[in-house]
């Protein structure tokens, strides 16, 4: 019997602390030639097809990614200060599941682009842009969620110790600086918050990793015999 087991564990938590940021970094480069505002957004879509639609999916792969980065750093606050650790996961995962939906309805525009037309699209989303809903009432989730998560995280040496700790604190809580909402381009602050996100979750993720157990051969092998069933699934599941 396995003790002590927490969700996510070495490998997923250093998978995801690495390639989360590193997705959204590259949805931020793809997205800096085109204007931040959804108008040109749209235009971007209907002009850029196969671009934007990477950059949405390593948008969206990223930011989900980021629900596991977060849990390895709640776990290691709340070996110290579990208040903290369920305030900071609290506020910070509403906020990653609010830009989940930011996404939803981003893919929901994409496709009145492809089916109708950037102009009818810019059209219906302009009207529709302020309508109240439940993340309405949330956004400030997503502003206040990453320094909490910073600040704790530095209290309590989730993030190493020395210098660079503080630096990674920092640079931690810069994730905040990410707009919020829906069809929203690459800004400067865009920039900013996402390599603030690198500096401060890459290098963990790399050391997770390195001090992981190597992985048992049985392990290896249903690794194996899963990622075939887990494609199949994946292509039945679009059929509706």
């Amino acid at each position: 019997m396995t003790r002590h087991y927490s969700f996510p564990g070495p490998r997923v938590g250093a998978t995801a602390m690495v390639l989360g940021p590193l997705l959204l970094l590259t949805a931020t480069a793809l997205r800096l030639p085109f204007h931040h505002f959804f108008p040109q957004q749209l235009t971007a879509v209907a002009e850029h097809p196969a671009l934007m639609a990477t950059a949405h999916t390593a948008a969206l792969a990223g930011t989900v990614l980021l629900v596991p980065a977060v849990l390895v750093l709640v776990h290691d606050i709340g070996r110290l200060r579990p208040v903290w650790a369920t305030w900071a996961a609290g506020l910070v995962l509403v906020g990653v599941v609010e830009r989940i939906f930011h996404a939803g309805v981003d893919q929901a525009a994409h496709g009145l682009v492809r089916r109708h037309g950037a102009e009818f699209a810019t059209d219906l989303v302009a009207r529709s842009y302020g309508d109240l809903h439940l993340f309405s009432f949330l956004s400030f989730t997503i502003l206040l969620g990453w320094p909490v998560l910073a600040f704790t995280a530095h209290r309590t040496g989730a993030l190493g110790s020395g210098r660079f700790a503080a630096v990674r604190a920092v640079a931690l809580g810069m994730t905040s600086l990410l707009p919020l909402g829906v069809l929203k381009g690459t800004e400067v602050t865009s920039a900013v918050a996402v390599v603030g996100l690198c500096v401060a979750l890459v290098p963990g993720g790399v050391r997770l990793a390195r001090g992981a157990p190597r992985p048992t051969r049985r392990s290896v092998l249903m690794l194996l015999a899963a990622v075939p069933v887990l494609v199949a699934l994946g292509v039945v599941s679009t059929l509706g």
